[in-house]
């Protein structure tokens, strides 16, 4: 994409009701929003699902067409892949979607404790290298944040072609306890699952075209 789509739709960005860029600043100074999603932006008391990493939002968006009576909020650094995910709520006249511009490691400053109810990691950069393995989206590390956001009961999805990442997962949840609830190597080669079959992010497209097959599972973190 050239610099000059960019710049256009990072300005297009700042028109939207739904979107929200934080920067670090503000969010050590105390984000309005933090805790008080439901009462400030969405005016209902409705469950808050994540989508990290949400690229172009097609899970955000799509879960949030098919469950009009949940709030779902879509989280990635990337300003311009997020605007694809914003013209589509508008475009479907979703009232129950939000984005925000930001880092996913400074996730517990953008929400209170207790507010999310469901996470959804789909398609992650893996992080392949051994070193990098803290910077994986389940990491120990990055479900400690989780833990300040989530729910008692609240749940993890994680959608991947990666093995690799998929099967160091299975490990993280195993060794700490977490209770796996869902778990299949090939999405489509199972049972129908409308939620996971219907919904395809562009990445997702791409590996299917390839032959991989798409993995994934849910989890529920151990009590603490």
């Amino acid at each position: 994409m050239s610099k000059k789509n960019k710049l256009q739709r990072f300005a297009e960005n700042e028109t939207f009701a739904n979107m929200f860029q934080v920067g670090y600043n503000e969010l050590m100074e105390g984000f309005d929003n933090r805790g008080n999603w439901n009462k400030k932006f969405f005016k209902n008391n409705n469950d808050i699902a994540l989508e990290l990493g949400c690229g172009k939002g097609e899970y955000t968006v799509g879960l949030a067409s098919m469950f009009k009576d949940r709030n779902f909020v879509g989280i990635d650094i990337k300003g311009a892949r997020i605007w694809q995910g914003l013209r589509n709520a508008k475009n479907k006249n979703l009232k129950n979607v939000a984005f925000i511009r930001s880092r996913i490691n400074l996730i517990e400053y953008l929400f209170g404790p207790e507010e999310v109810s469901e996470i959804w990691i789909t398609f992650p950069d893996p992080r392949s290298r051994y070193s990098d393995k803290n910077r994986r989206l389940t990491s120990p590390k990055f479900i400690e944040r989780y833990y300040k956001i989530l729910k008692k009961g609240g749940v993890i999805n994680l959608k991947t072609d990666n093995i690799i990442f998929f099967e160091y997962t299975l490990d993280v949840i195993r060794e700490n306890g977490h209770k796996l609830l869902e778990c299949t190597y090939d999405v489509y080669g199972d049972k129908d699952n409308n939620v996971l079959q219907s919904i395809q992010t562009y990445y997702e497209k791409i590996w299917l075209k390839n032959g991989t097959k798409i993995k994934y599972l849910k989890f529920k973190l151990a009590d603490k």
